[in-house]
């Protein structure tokens, strides 16, 4: 039976990490068929990859502009590209595909500067192409699922926010040893490949936008601290920030914290209760209603009385992990893209669109501008 969605993916060769996720996250899609690619600069390692998923030789692409033209120009060509390459090269790519009338998946960050994310966002809009930013985390089931409690005012006005997104990946940069084997992902340190920021850039940007999902607080303003180490990027950062509404909330992204692996941990605070969700337990969430001993909330279990608990794939008890929650954001795009070509209502209220895209790239910015600034306040 024909595919209903058919897609094409910029980057990700068979040894890259993301790319591998994305691709068999969109696999559990019955409705979406990947057809095309350009994987690599590198000729043996983009056919290598194609070849280890049946696309056509013709459809295999030597750079991501040939395959942007040649897929607009088939009767069948893709209904969107999964953008899985470095960051610098973001920016570059999204716009190809977008000026192409072809929709985009993008990993973040979306690009580097805050004129480039709004120019994308402005493209889009005038182009009406679905563009969404994989932020990853609100595709979790209980992350919904907390962010459909706030929403029902289980835990009454928020008072407070504190999140952590918390590594130690990069500890060894503190003390570096002789002849240690360098980290795969150490062009993230790389201000060429990275842009301005290390740390936030990479995972402050998930707090950023976990929060925002999950509560519908806006930023106003931020003062933070960040630290190097010596680094031309940061490595650990702390952040205050004020939302619009007056409330405060306190953020602490690192990847030098010895023993933390992906800990990115979020709690909200009511007037009525409190919520509180770890990255590393994602079946679980922990609600405490005022005056009242903290429950512990379990997918797939009982209690939910919305929507959000019927994205679980598998019955409770049965863990459910990363490539889910990213399958969980490809369902949600595609069933849009599918209603869309239909001309049908569609909604991307469940997604992270190119909206939080340009929001990411605001905080990277205000962030930096405020540490350089001795951590002055900064309207983002």
């Amino acid at each position: 039976m024909a595919k209903e969605i058919k897609y094409g993916v910029v980057g990700g060769t068979l040894s890259a990490f993301i790319g591998e996720v994305h691709r068999k996250a969109i696999g559990f899609d019955p409705r979406a068929e990947l057809v095309c690619g350009c994987f690599s600069g590198n000729t043996e390692k983009n056919r290598e990859t194609a070849k280890a998923y049946a696309i056509a030789d013709e459809r295999i692409y030597p750079d991501y502009k040939t395959m942007a033209a040649a897929e607009a120009a088939q009767p069948d060509g893709i209904d969107f590209v999964s953008v899985c390459t470095p960051n610098v090269t973001h920016y570059e790519i999204c716009k190809t595909f977008l000026e192409a009338g072809i929709n985009v998946v993008c990993e973040k960050p979306l690009c580097f500067e805050v004129e480039q994310a709004q120019e994308l966002q402005a493209l889009a809009k005038e182009k009406d192409l679905l563009f969404a930013v994989t932020y990853t985390y609100p595709g979790y089931t209980m992350a919904r699922v907390m962010r459909e409690m706030i929403a029902q005012g289980k835990i009454g006005n928020i008072a407070a926010v504190n999140a952590e997104y918390v590594q130690d990946w990069l500890i060894n940069e503190l003390a570096p040893e002789a002849g240690a084997q360098e980290n795969l992902s150490v062009w993230r340190k790389d201000p060429k490949v990275s842009g301005i920021s290390n740390c936030v850039g990479d995972i402050g940007t998930h707090i950023e936008c976990f929060v925002h999902y999950v509560t519908g607080l806006k930023i106003k303003r931020l003062a933070a601290t960040t630290n190097k180490y010596g680094h031309a990027l940061d490595l650990n950062a702390n952040i205050l920030v004020e939302y619009e509404n007056g409330v405060n909330g306190a953020y602490w992204c690192s990847q030098i914290a010895a023993g933390h692996y992906n800990g990115l941990v979020v709690r909200v605070f009511g007037d009525k209760g409190a919520l509180e969700w770890h990255q590393e337990q994602p079946d679980t969430l922990w609600y405490t209603p005022k005056g009242q001993a903290m429950q512990m909330l379990t997918r797939g279990g009982f209690g939910f009385d919305g929507e959000a608990g019927g994205n679980s794939r598998l019955p409770v008890g049965h863990p459910e992990g990363l490539y889910v929650a990213f399958a969980n954001i490809y369902r949600d795009y595609v069933t849009a893209l599918l209603a869309k070509k239909a001309g049908e209502p569609y909604s991307t209220d469940s997604l992270t669109m190119v909206d939080d895209g340009v929001n990411g790239v605001k905080f990277v910015h205000a962030v930096v501008d405020s540490a350089a600034k001795d951590s002055a306040w900064v309207e983002l």
